[in-house]
């Protein structure tokens, strides 16, 4: 008898978002795969790794093996779904996506898609995040080609191994306005940032901000070779970058000692 192959799935657009349930659909056409979705109830875009720790969360079942967490952010519905729904045996695989919009270089910091693998992988589970790149004038999206290439990479990987060590994940980048394309091993690239606020008044006077969207310009970074996330996705290429979640700057280490044992 085949092994049934456990798949948990969350994302970080809420419970209702297209990428999410096409990611579902394509996940659960899959032979011997059991799909168990834990997602929140509402967006949480940008949210990062936070989990709750202030307020209570609930599960609320939406269909069989599929449940939204009130107010949950991803890392809270993975956090949650292994004591519960897995406190026997942890599933086998997690993907969190998929997410409308990019989630590359310095944004996957931001990203609550990222944050929901990253989780995955504090649990010694094998995660992939997957992100589709976007028209914002296009409000529904198509991810046709990400359903596809999530089975083609899903269904190596249960034919196969996970090709990462533990505490590490995939985050794989589709490009827009492509009906097929190659993958491409990339490192994540070199975002530049500026503070886009707008200001505004409500009805009584009352002044308040509303946080703005950058646009997506980023540069290669000095010295690495290969090509970064957002080249790949320009050129039309699948990004899939390994992420770890090792923070450690290891080259700095030496001239941090060096800069503490010299004299003030």
């Amino acid at each position: 008898m085949k092994k049934i192959y456990n798949i948990l799935v969350t994302n970080d657009d809420g419970y209702e978002a297209k990428g999410l349930l096409e990611l579902v659909k394509s996940l659960r056409s899959i032979p011997s795969v059991h799909v168990t979705v834990v997602a929140p109830a509402n967006e949480k875009s940008a949210c990062g790794h936070s989990i709750t720790l202030v307020r209570p969360l609930h599960f609320i079942s939406v269909d069989d093996d599929f449940y939204k967490l009130d107010d949950g952010t991803p890392s809270d519905c993975v956090y949650l779904a292994l004591a519960t729904i897995f406190n026997d045996a942890k599933p086998d695989l997690l993907v969190s996506g998929i997410n409308r919009g990019s989630n590359m270089g310095e944004d996957i910091t931001y990203s609550g898609t990222a944050a929901g693998a990253m989780e995955g992988v504090l649990h010694d589970i094998p995660s992939i995040a997957i992100s589709q790149l976007m028209d914002f004038t296009d409000p529904s999206g198509d991810f046709t080609l990400a359903s596809r290439t999530i089975k083609e990479l899903v269904t190596k990987i249960i034919n196969g191994t996970f090709p990462l060590p533990t505490r590490e994940f995939l985050n794989i980048n589709i490009p827009h306005g492509v009906d097929d394309a190659k993958m491409k091993v990339t490192y994540a690239g070199y975002r530049h940032y500026a503070n886009d606020s707008h200001m505004h008044a409500n009805p009584r006077g009352e002044e308040y901000h509303w946080l703005g969207l950058h646009p997506l310009d980023f540069s290669p970074r000095g010295g690495q070779s290969g090509m970064s996330d957002y080249e790949a996705t320009l050129a039309g290429y699948i990004s899939i970058t390994p992420i770890m979640l090792d923070l450690s700057a290891y080259k700095s280490m030496k001239g941090l000692e060096s800069w503490l044992d010299t004299t003030a």
